[in-house]
């Protein structure tokens, strides 16, 4: 949390200016514990935007404290009407420089992941639950999570996707509101707003730990059998 208090000022301003604008005129008063997990994914809106407009909305965001150490808001890429889709967990340096998902180390060896089971990064949408990156490429907090997961089931919604595969820790606890580790969560499969969910190891996990590969090969061989079952 931010210690200046001018800082604190401009982020609710922000917050309170945003909530006006999509029509939010008072907040519920509800009662939760320190322990409590992400609030659950609200209801999809009846109004399906395209990911142009997405875009758009999210063009100079100042919604969580992310926004003061950002260079590009790293919004996503790929096949926008993708089967697939890959979420991470937010943009690390090379990211935040290019403006693109996944383009670093890590990205270098999702790449392979995409074409070991006969697909290019172009077929497939490549995502963020945050999209900005944050300071020393920590984890993303809680608070900053909760203020970007909206534009991202935007971009699920918009793609339209029938497998999702959430990449690390981040990723699927934001997804499916778990607190369990990534270990106890891989390799099995959720439903996701009707939508088929496979968490896996996160490709900068493989890169200092190299032999998780195996289990994340079996993780793409059921997303290929998947694909080919839906031709």
């Amino acid at each position: 949390m931010a210690d200046n208090p001018e800082e604190i000022k401009e982020d609710l301003r922000a917050y309170l200016e945003y909530l006006q604008s999509a029509g939010i005129e008072a907040l519920p008063r509800r009662e939760h514990s320190e322990d409590e997990g992400i609030s659950p994914p609200q209801a999809a809106s009846p109004n399906v935007q395209t990911l142009e407009m997405i875009q758009k909305e999210l063009a100079g965001c100042k919604r969580c404290k992310l926004h003061r150490s950002r260079r590009t808001i790293v919004f996503g890429e790929g096949n926008p009407k993708a089967t697939l889709m890959f979420i991470g967990e937010g943009p690390g340096y090379d990211e935040d420089v290019q403006g693109r998902p996944f383009v670093g180390a890590a990205g270098q060896l999702l790449t392979k992941i995409i074409e070991s089971i006969k697909l290019r990064r172009e077929e497939v949408y490549i995502a963020n639950i945050v999209k900005c990156r944050p300071p020393g490429n920590r984890n993303p907090q809680p608070d900053e999570v909760k203020a970007c997961l909206p534009f991202l089931f935007k971009q699920i919604e918009a793609i339209g996707p029938q497998i999702i595969c959430a990449l690390g820790t981040v990723s699927a606890q934001a997804l499916l509101d778990t607190r369990a580790t990534i270990s106890s969560l891989r390799g099995k499969v959720f439903d996701f707003r009707g939508i088929r969910l496979l968490p896996t190891f996160h490709p900068a996990y493989l890169l200092r730990n190299p032999d998780g590969k195996k289990a994340v090969w079996e993780d793409m061989k059921q997303i290929r059998a998947w694909l080919n079952e839906l031709l």
